[in-house]
C-alpha cells in the first residue's frame, strides 16, 4: 500500500517554472500546483509501499537545482 504525502517546495527566485518542468519529467507526482504564499509549488505524491519516505523524497526530488526548501506533510486516513 502506498503512502500519500503532500510536499510544498520553495524555489530560488526565477526558477519555479524550471523546477516544475524537471519534476514533471521525473513523473513522481500525482498532482503538481503553483501556489502563493511561503512556498511556490505543491505536489501530491504516492510513495510506494515499503519505501522510506524521507529517502525516497531526498533521492528522487530534492536534488533538483533551484529547490531551496521543502515541507512534507504525511497523510494517514482518507475521509
Amino acid at each position: 500500500m502506498s503512502t500519500c504525502v503532500f510536499i510544498q517546495i520553495r524555489c530560488k527566485p526565477g526558477t519555479t517554472y524550471r523546477v516544475a518542468e524537471e519534476i514533471a519529467l521525473r513523473e513522481l507526482h500525482s498532482e503538481l500546483y503553483s501556489t502563493s504564499g511561503d512556498f511556490d509549488l505543491l505536489m501530491k505524491v504516492y510513495i510506494p509501499g515499503g519505501e522510506d519516505v524521507g529517502k525516497y523524497i531526498n533521492d528522487r526530488l530534492l536534488d533538483i537545482d533551484g529547490i531551496e526548501r521543502s515541507l512534507t506533510t504525511m497523510t494517514y486516513k482518507v475521509f
